[in-house]
């Protein structure tokens, strides 16, 4: 154990081998979303942040139930009062805590933040995997973002409340900003299903606070140390951050575009591609039968066989692929589409509206090719260059039904991976 943070508030946070704990000096209260002792509390000793993981699996349950889990974790493993303190848990590592603290006149914030959302991200209403019965739990993927919040001043009650809302509100936003995925639906995330949040005031405090919304200091406060803290704790963790955004893959494989499907695509339309030249090739040579020598068929047929086995080679695919995946103008475009593809999800736009301006980007995202005079195997199709080889939708003025939307929005997906492997040709 030892103190790795002082707050303002003469509280201490200190960090145990798998776990972060701030020790009250006086009397606070606390809103916590903790399994254990969560809810309002002005008796609490302290709180907690653990990493449950153990090595081989992401957590190892102690107990019939969650919260008494957590009651074990606190009187055993940090030598708290089970009944005087609450905890968050997490897979994450302790050592990526971001602390950020700000002061503004008579008060300070801290935002004490783990996070992890690569893998468990998910957006508020997303299809649930579990249904609770009895205190009982189902285990999910890894990646929650805790947030502990300190607050150097005296709050009401009401304003305790409005703080959770507020460092709700920010921890959205800088996700938002991130523009990190959701994996249980196409959206943008919000979240993940695990996160959990601290609100501490100091109650010793001579300065009162009634109100934590945006329209105050407080509220402000609370937004920018949050926000910075979380992105800080996401950068930390996984790498989460703005470069590691700058890749048309990272943006659109929210809505299925992946390295993987991309190269069932091109493998898929290279063969039906070859089936129509074949079939276009056979009608030829039947029409040119008395005019052609067949050797010099045979000859002109594995010349072609030659070039489409140069096609399918998976790791030039993949080459060219990362060669491409961060160029400036890909991502940028890549980016407005997949807001278009958004706005239209949402009912903002309508899919003429969507189509024509998807249309728009495309053609910039197929006539970007940039020069490359180095031998690298030409990725060419072999059937029809178009990016309408899909069968389009009814476009409607606009879309409500269910299965219309979704069929727009699997079109609008299949033209954004046909324009890209189009762009990938040399």
């Amino acid at each position: 154990m030892k103190n790795i943070y002082q707050l303002p508030g003469g509280d201490e946070v200190l960090r145990y081998d798998k776990s972060l704990v701030v020790r009250f000096a006086g009397k606070r209260k606390v809103l916590s979303t903790g399994p254990n002792n969560g809810g309002y509390r002005t008796d609490m000793e302290a709180v907690f942040n653990n990493d449950c993981s153990t090595g081989e699996k992401s957590c190892e349950m102690r107990a019939a139930t969650y919260s008494e889990h957590m009651k074990i974790v606190a009187e055993d493993d940090l030598g708290l009062d089970r009944d005087k303190s609450t905890g968050l848990s997490t897979t994450v590592n302790m050592d990526n805590v971001s602390i950020q603290t700000m002061n503004y006149e008579d008060f300070s914030v801290t935002a004490i933040v783990t996070g992890s959302i690569r893998t468990n991200g998910g957006r508020i209403g997303d299809p649930a995997i579990w249904h609770e019965k009895s205190e009982i739990s189902y285990s999910v993927p890894p990646g929650t973002i805790n947030i502990i919040l300190y607050i150097d001043a005296d709050l009401s009650e009401g304003a305790l409340a409005r703080a959770l809302v507020s460092c709700t509100e920010a921890k959205t936003a800088a996700i938002q900003e991130l523009l990190a995925p959701s994996r249980y639906s196409r959206g943008i995330a919000t979240g993940s299903g695990t996160d959990g949040t601290i609100i501490i005031c100091n109650a010793d405090s001579e300065v009162l606070l009634t109100n934590a919304g945006k329209h105050c200091k407080l509220g402000e406060y609370i937004g920018k140390t949050v926000m910075k803290a979380v992105k800080e704790a996401l950068y930390r963790q996984s790498g989460l951050c703005p470069v590691y955004q700058h890749d048309v893959l990272h943006r659109m494989d929210r809505f299925g575009v992946t390295s993987d499907t991309l190269w069932e695509k091109y493998i898929t339309d290279n063969r039906q591609g070859e089936k129509r030249a074949d079939k276009e090739k056979r009608a030829d040579e039947e029409k040119r039968a008395d005019e052609e020598k067949s050797t010099e068929a045979e000859s002109s047929a594995n010349k072609e066989k030659a070039q489409k086995e140069k096609l399918f080679d998976w790791e030039c695919f993949m080459d060219r692929l990362d060669d491409l995946k961060t160029e400036s103008v890909l991502v940028t475009q890549t980016s407005l589409y997949a807001h278009l593809i958004d706005q239209f999800d949402w009912g903002m736009l309508d899919f003429n509206e969507v189509q024509e301006a998807a249309g728009h980007i495309l053609k910039v995202i197929r006539a970007s090719k940039q020069s490359n005079k180095n031998n690298v195997v030409s990725l060419k199709t072999s059937g029809s260059d178009s990016i309408e080889s899909a069968e389009r939708p009814d476009a409607h003025s606009t879309v409500s039904a269910g299965e219309n939307k979704e069929q727009c929005i699997s079109w609008l997906t299949d033209q954004y991976m046909c324009a890209l492997i189009e762009r990938m040709k040399l």
